[in-house]
């Protein structure tokens, strides 16, 4: 019950907007800016069901695979790079360097060794993806208490035992938050490589659409993307808050 509630309160001012919309929109004849209604229908027509295995699906895939390499590399990497100061300063001025540059312009470096396929895709998401979640760990891991590492030097506390119970447990929240961020870069870039790599997807869909000005068409690939992120933002918070309950009831 207080799940639906919640999802009722996110959800009344898109629904209003979207009513809104709907009203403003009527009778539009514009070429470039069709009315709510005559993209709902063409939705309804393009992704229920043929789209879905053909675009969603794909996509889908690319990001769940390319944040999973990511998720699995910035943890173990910032558990690392957290407990090996020392390493971690030497390392830092490369970490900022590759951070601080935008994952799209190793576009064309990864199209020339990779291609335009599925691999470049998963790459260009993994690696735009796993700064977050790195430089987060490390923070996490760092801001373990002193006398809990003390408490684990006493009880003779195995360099596992203390990753297992005091590191990742202290990082997890961290983690997440740069997860959730991780999430959304994951969108921006799979629509970015899918516009530019072979057929197949959101991105190639609604570029495609745009190149054979089918603007209705394109209307529905924007709004499946915008559907397609909120959605896996919404699993994500349920995962979280159920993984974090913890976390939240000791802060609540």
């Amino acid at each position: 019950m207080k799940l639906i509630k919640n999802v009722a309160w996110e959800l009344w001012l898109p629904v209003l907007l979207i009513v809104v919309w709907l009203v403003l929109s009527a009778g539009s004849t514009s070429f470039y800016f069709p009315s709510l209604s005559d993209i709902m229908n063409k939705f309804a027509e393009i992704w229920f069901f043929d789209g879905i295995a053909t675009d969603l699906l794909p996509s889908l895939g690319r990001i769940f695979m390319g944040f999973g390499f990511a998720l699995i590399v910035g943890v173990v990497g910032g558990v690392c790079l957290g407990m090996l100061r020392r390493t971690e300063e030497a390392f830092r001025p490369l970490l900022e360097f590759l951070r601080s540059t935008p994952g799209v312009a190793l576009l064309p470096i990864a199209t020339l060794f990779l291609g335009i396929g599925q691999e470049m895709k998963v790459f260009m998401i993994a690696l735009a993806c796993m700064w977050p979640i790195l430089l987060n760990t490390i923070d996490g891991v760092r801001s373990v208490e002193p006398v809990l590492l003390q408490a684990a030097k006493s009880y003779q506390l195995t360099l596992m035992e203390r990753i297992r119970f005091i590191y990742i447990p202290n990082a997890t929240p961290q983690i997440f938050a740069g997860g959730r961020i991780s999430l959304a870069i994951a969108t921006v870039v799979l629509v970015v490589t899918e516009m530019i790599g072979s057929p197949g997807g959101i991105g190639y869909f609604v570029l495609n659409s745009q190149r054979n000005f089918d603007i209705l068409s394109m209307w529905t690939g924007i709004v499946m993307l915008g559907l397609m992120g909120y959605v896996l933002n919404f699993l994500f918070r349920l995962a979280e808050n159920r993984i974090l309950r913890w976390h939240i009831i000791k802060n609540a």
